[in-house]
């Protein structure tokens, strides 16, 4: 029966996503986007509707094993099942303290995903440095180039409870170099956040910015919030398109006509 779900979830997914798909010409032992023409962005969508469907978490260092549509339904059928086992009362409140530390392959580069530290502090100031004028004003709404001392603690020292901060790495020069870093803050009554990311110039249109995201929602639809909110400049189309890809609704700002409000249920 949770095969059959699980099945029926992902060609639901995939007419979501690529509705000019013949489902039924789908080959279940060849590798799924061999077949269908999914981007990363669509391909992090399909995750995120099997997600929502089924009621389960993928954990993005279990991606690798999201290939055939056989892999995939045997995958989901067995986390439907881990879902539904009776467990310790103790262990989930274990799993929430648990981040995500994770490897990918971008663009061909080795890049690891994890939780922001407080020894992070040079790292952070050498990625706003390499942030262009542009994207500097997009993340922050100011132009500086060197952030002052307080705002860059509270970038860095975060406690990943009320304010979680997920940053991606690679090596550069033979030293560890930040290009990405997507975080959120809790809202008072603690049921709701409020999201920001920067991705690196030199790394923008490389998928690196959904998998940062998708990350950072899985952390926070894991801790039991029911929405996440953020702020976009409304002239910065690249990013409001982005955000629909995500599933995100827009609406404008009464505040500031400047910026739009993009809102996602988790």
């Amino acid at each position: 029966m949770l095969a059959t779900d699980s099945r029926a979830a992902v060609l639901a997914a995939l007419a979501a996503i690529a509705p000019e798909t013949d489902l039924n010409a789908i080959a279940p032992d060849r590798p799924l986007r061999d077949q269908v023409e999914l981007d990363s962005i669509d391909w992090l969508n399909v995750i995120i509707g099997l997600c929502e469907r089924l009621s389960i978490d993928i954990p993005e260092s279990d991606y690798g094993r999201l290939t055939t549509l056989d892999s995939i339904v045997n995958y989901l059928a067995a986390r439907q099942a881990d879902r539904d086992r009776p467990r310790d009362r103790a262990a989930p409140a274990a799993a929430l303290s648990e981040l995500p530390c994770t490897c990918h392959l971008v663009r061909g580069t080795p890049v690891t995903v994890r939780p922001m530290r407080a020894s992070d502090e040079e790292l952070e100031t050498g990625f706003v440095e390499h942030l262009s004028r542009e994207s500097r004003y997009e993340r922050f709404m100011v132009t500086v180039r060197e952030l002052p001392q307080a705002k860059l603690r509270y970038l860095t020292d975060v406690d990943q409870v009320r304010h979680v901060a997920l940053v991606a790495t690679t090596e550069r020069d033979g030293h560890e170099s930040m290009i990405g870093v997507a975080r959120y803050a809790l809202d008072s009554p603690g049921t709701s956040c409020e999201f920001a990311i920067a991705i690196d110039d030199d790394w923008k249109g490389s998928g690196l910015a959904g998998i940062l995201m998708l990350a950072l929602m899985n952390v926070a639809r894991v801790r039991g919030l029911r929405t996440m909110e953020g702020s976009v400049l409304a002239i910065n189309s690249g990013m409001l398109k982005f955000m629909r890809q995500l599933g995100f609704r827009q609406q404008r700002d009464p505040m500031d006509a400047q910026t739009v409000r993009v809102v996602r249920a988790l």
